[in-house]
C-alpha cells in the first residue's frame, strides 16, 4: 500500500511538474510570427523557380533570368510587411500548456490562399496541417 501511494504521489508531482514547464515554454504570438516568417519566406525561395514559371508570359519576357533574384531580394527586404500578414491572418488559441495557431493567408483573389495550422509546444512549433486553397 505505501508503494502504491509512493508511485501516485511521484506521479502527480511528474504530472504537475511536466504541466508548469509546458506553461512556461508555451510559445506566444511573436514568437510564432517570427516562425512563420521564416518558413514562408524558406518556402518562397525555394519555389521561385516555379513561381516564376507561373507568371504571366509578358512578365517572363520582361523578367527573363532575373525572377527568382528579384522574388528573393522583395522578400528579404520586406520581411516586417510579410509579418504583419502574417500576424493579421492568424488567429491564436491559447491552452495555456501549448497553442494552436490557424493562419489563413490571401494577399489577392487572383492569387492562391494557403491554410496552415500549427501547434506551439515547448518553445517549438509543428505544422500539422497546410494545404492550398
Amino acid at each position: 500500500m505505501k508503494l502504491f501511494k509512493f508511485a501516485s504521489l511521484l506521479l502527480g508531482a511528474s504530472l504537475v511538474g511536466l504541466g508548469g514547464a509546458m506553461v512556461i515554454t508555451n510559445p506566444g504570438q511573436e514568437a510564432y510570427e517570427d516562425y512563420a516568417t521564416q518558413q514562408l519566406t524558406l518556402y518562397l525561395e525555394t519555389r521561385s523557380d516555379e513561381i516564376c514559371q507561373d507568371t504571366p508570359g509578358f512578365l517572363q519576357d520582361l523578367l527573363q533570368d532575373q525572377c527568382g533574384t528579384l522574388l528573393r531580394s522583395l522578400l528579404d527586404s520586406n520581411q516586417n510587411q510579410v509579418r504583419q500578414i502574417i500576424s493579421r491572418s492568424t488567429e491564436r488559441q491559447n491552452f495555456y500548456v501549448l497553442s494552436i495557431y490557424k493562419t489563413n493567408l490571401q494577399i489577392h483573389d487572383m492569387l492562391p490562399s494557403y491554410y496552415v495550422e500549427s501547434v506551439g509546444v515547448f518553445q517549438n512549433f509543428y505544422i500539422y496541417t497546410a494545404e492550398q486553397r
